[in-house]
């Protein structure tokens, strides 16, 4: 589509401050950047100095917690109501400091966990949009349970649970604050918060595509027209119209250099390698650990495996001894470029917690996974790869050794996915067809970037009313 550029408006792109919810958003703020609009990040002064693109402008507001955020204030409860009162009052200043320049803010697009953001774009006479970061089957199941169509906790009894236009869920498939809601009352308040104002605002996007989740968009898109925007990932790795797009822009944790990685991989066949890694937020046991670290070993098949510094304790000497004994067979990192791990030819499959971010890099990229969800959303998203997009499969937990996963069960995953039988060739060449329709759904004149130009160009339809 040809966008006139005669009238250019300004987005406050708003993420809740965790890399999770930072990457998809400021993703978001750079292919709006990229169509013409002007776009701004408005983040933390905690995690301000973490996010740098040419593309976006990057603006501080406050949580009220601006030397450690979230770990100073050691408390959802705190960390939320702080964030909500400190924050309203802080976008609304950085809100008014636009105002009197030549580029006033005209809408603001905010992480659906932030809905007071929403009433403070209104208060102040601007438009308003949730980015909603979960699927949407997620958020469909969710929205039913805001909406009192589904009670909680939800039993073993009461399943399978039945969304429209979603598989029948069982216990183990279900986000894990619909049978504990008590584990993180916090938080669940917060997702369900989401929906508290929605009538209010004036667009809704949700980092799917349409092919992806086809069945539940049917139900989904007839309670609120959400625009479908995604996959949010970086350009280089889908369409390539936005130059040098390699990277989201934001790293939380410093990153010093890739370990070696890259130069690592190169030296590995085609599609030999099992890629690790459980994201930001997922703590293992050490038992788990070192039952993940034995499978690896044991399965015989090349292995990075991404472990952060704090959670490095956990690993038994006898395994540490061995990689670093044999680098060849095996590398344990605290941080390495994990689309570039993704995209290399080596790789041939992502063990992952099946965080949506995650699983929506595996899928653009089209590699092939083993499941090994923890909490929330991560369980329903499993239960996709596994049975819906069939691109991977789940790890089973040992009950009785206190629902983790063994060892054996790990080598029993990965020889599924890796080794050349029936099951593993259909996982990849479903996983080669989902890489295809993600490209096509975000490139020029697919679904997402055409919901993507109409908002744009709302956008500056409403700026030639105002003039």
């Amino acid at each position: 589509m040809d966008l006139e550029k005669t009238y250019q408006s300004h987005v406050l792109v708003l993420p809740y401050p965790s890399q999770g919810h930072i990457n998809p958003l400021l993703q978001f703020a750079k292919r709006l950047a990229s169509k013409g609009l002007k776009a701004t990040i408005a983040t933390t002064r905690y995690t301000q100095s973490a996010i740098s693109d040419p593309l976006v402008r990057v603006e501080p507001i406050s949580d009220g917690f601006d030397d450690c955020g979230f770990a100073q204030a050691q408390s959802e409860e705190l960390f939320l109501e702080s964030f909500k009162s400190n924050g309203s009052r802080t976008l609304t200043q950085l809100i008014k400091k636009h105002q009197t320049t030549n580029d006033p803010i005209t809408c603001v697009v905010y992480d659906s966990f932030l809905p007071w953001a929403l009433d403070v774009a209104k208060k102040n006479g601007i438009l308003g949009a949730p980015f909603f970061t979960n699927s949407a089957a997620v958020t469909a199941i969710f929205s039913r349970i805001h909406g009192g169509r589904l009670k909680l906790p939800v039993r073993l009894e009461d399943c399978p649970v039945v969304v429209p236009g979603v598989p029948p869920l069982n216990l183990e498939d279900l986000p894990s604050f619909l049978y504990a809601p008590e584990s993180y009352p916090a938080y669940l308040r917060m997702k369900l918060n989401q929906f508290s104002n929605l009538v209010k605002a004036d667009w809704i996007f949700c980092n799917t595509f349409h092919s992806l989740e086809s069945e539940v968009l049917k139900g989904l898109l007839e309670q609120w027209p959400a625009k479908l925007i995604g996959p949010m990932v970086p350009s280089a790795y889908l369409d390539g119209r936005i130059e040098g797009d390699t990277g989201y822009g934001a790293s939380l944790w410093n990153p010093l250099n890739d370990d070696g990685c890259t130069k690592w991989l190169k030296t590995k066949p085609k599609n030999s390698v099992v890629y690790v890694s459980f994201g930001s937020m997922v703590s293992l046991t050490q038992q788990e650990m070192e039952e993940i670290a034995w499978g690896l070993q044991e399965s015989g098949f090349n292995f990075i495996w991404v472990v952060k510094d704090s959670e490095r304790h956990k690993l038994s000497k006898g395994f540490l001894d061995l990689t670093t004994q044999n680098p060849e067979k095996g590398m344990i990192v605290s941080w390495c470029n994990q689309l570039e791990m993704l995209a290399h030819d080596s790789v041939g499959c992502f063990m992952t917690h099946c965080g949506w971010n995650s699983t929506l890099e595996g899928l653009s990229l089209g590699v092939p996974m083993v499941g090994v969800p923890k909490w929330a959303d991560q369980l329903a998203n499993a239960k996709y790869i596994t049975d819906v997009w069939r691109v991977g499969v789940r790890v089973k937990v040992d009950c009785e050794a206190g629902m983790i996963v063994k060892r054996e069960e790990v080598v029993l995953c990965l020889n599924e996915v890796m080794n050349e039988g029936e099951r593993g060739l259909e996982i990849r060449k479903n996983a080669r067809k989902w890489k295809e329709l993600a490209k096509e759904a975000i490139s020029e004149d697919g679904g997402s970037d055409k919901a993507i130009d109409d908002f744009v160009m709302s956008l500056r339809d409403e700026c030639k009313r105002q003039d």
